[in-house]
């Protein structure tokens, strides 16, 4: 009597069944329900998890590109005396190399008013030269123009600052300072109308709505600068390698010094963005966790309902193995059809994320992601391969592991019991 010959691993007759426990007939249409919301969980999980994950990603990639943009990568700052050789300084630590721009600054807060409003603002006195190496400035010009800078007494504001103030390139903005000139009577206020020469946008509402940029002679003479300034702003080629441009700069300087970066002045922002990034990644995971979770109470329904087909197959001469096979197709096949679904979708959406945006605000009448709240004047999505393919491996493996049990109770299943009352 010959043996009986073995089916290999994942025959088409192990295909075959799956696919019509898929597609459940009527009487088992509770069983196809919680397939169909097993898929929808996972699917939505996914895609949920790609375009949050994305949309923090570029949150902060366009917050560091705005913030570095327009502050210096690393701060000098004097110690035991004013920075009164700036220039000389600045020159060395420029010849550094990998330093792109070392702009000495006068910075300062003033009133700034106009016929229409005031807003508190930071003014900051810079060379022209250096304000052309600001290229988040000089790129963003939507008014007006740079050109001599220097030479005259206009200043630069941002748009958002204009719009609050009701004014326009070539206007007259008064900037009122509280330490002023001295007089018998005390310090008086300072109180100096400029010309608008230029109306900049950067994109962050932070800095549009606060910062006035005037020609560091004129801030020396508006602050009382004894011929000092207040920093040196360094821009570097490379913000990630700050630590090998912070001794350089240091030898550069000769002198003393007292350095900041960009980690430092920035350090809590950061890292809060990083925490709310991290625990969103676990809430959203739980989403594809009870997806996987619902896999597992479809199977253990479907293979009570076929347990007397479990038995059959059985003695058919279908082996454990085969049986295990069947039902673990049959619940992976949920899981990576709603994962690839979800990762399209996903996709998708952060593709056109800000088209979604305004057609909801259209839809709703109302401004979702506010500028005055998220910094951001758009609604930035930066895919990242890694983290991507990290949730769909997740994804996927939960899948995998929510179908081991109920195929392994099928296998497990005896065909004598099974049949004993049919």
């Amino acid at each position: 009597m010959s043996e009986p010959v073995r089916t290999p691993p994942f025959a088409p007759f192990e295909w075959m069944l799956s696919s019509r426990y898929l597609r459940a007939r009527r009487k088992e249409g509770f069983i196809s329900v919680i397939a169909g919301f097993s898929f929808l969980g996972i699917m939505l999980g996914v895609a949920t998890l790609i375009i949050v994950m994305a949309v923090m990603n570029g949150f902060r990639k366009e917050l560091l590109d705005k913030i570095l943009g327009l502050n210096g990568h690393i701060v000098v700052q004097p110690l035991e005396s004013p920075l009164t050789d700036w220039k000389d300084v600045a020159e060395r630590i420029s010849r550094v190399q990998g330093i792109r721009l070392a702009a000495p600054v006068v910075d300062g807060q003033a009133l700034a008013s106009s016929p229409f409003n005031a807003s508190g603002v930071f003014v900051r006195g810079i060379r022209a030269q250096d304000l052309n190496g600001v290229t988040s400035i000089t790129k963003n010009i939507k008014q007006g123009t740079l050109e001599g800078f220097d030479e005259g007494q206009g200043v630069a504001i941002g748009r958002r600052l204009a719009d609050q103030l009701s004014l326009r390139a070539g206007d007259s903005i008064t900037l009122v300072a509280p330490r002023g000139a001295v007089t018998p009577m005390g310090t008086t206020p300072r109180i100096k109308p400029y010309k608008v020469a230029a109306v900049f946008e950067i994109g962050m509402s932070e800095y549009d709505s606060s910062f006035v940029f005037m020609p560091l002679v004129e801030a020396q003479a508006y602050f009382n600068r004894a011929n000092d300034v207040t920093a040196i702003e360094i821009y570097t080629t490379n913000p990630d390698r700050i630590d090998t441009f912070r001794k350089s700069v240091t030898e550069a300087a000769q002198r003393p010094i007292f350095l900041v970066d960009w980690r430092q002045r920035n350090s809590t922002f950061f890292n809060a963005l990083q925490v709310e990034r991290n625990v969103m990644f676990l809430i959203l995971t739980l989403i594809v966790l009870v997806a996987a979770l619902n896999i597992v109470s479809g199977l253990i329904m479907l293979v009570k309902d076929k347990g007397s087909d479990i038995a059959i197959l059985r003695t058919m001469g279908a082996s454990q193995g085969s049986v295990m096979r069947v039902f673990l197709i049959t619940g992976a096949a949920i899981g990576v059809v709603g994962t690839l679904v979800g990762f399209l979708l996903g996709l998708i959406v952060c593709l056109n994320i800000e088209s979604i945006r305004q057609f909801i605000s259209w839809m709703t009448n109302t401004e979702l992601f506010s500028p005055e709240l998220y910094f951001l004047s758009k609604l930035p999505a930066e895919v990242d391969v890694g983290e991507t393919a990290a949730v769909v491996i997740m994804a996927l493996t939960l899948s995998f592991l929510a179908t081991l049990y109920p195929s392994w109770r099928a296998a497990r299943l005896d065909p004598i019991e099974a049949l004993r009352y049919e």
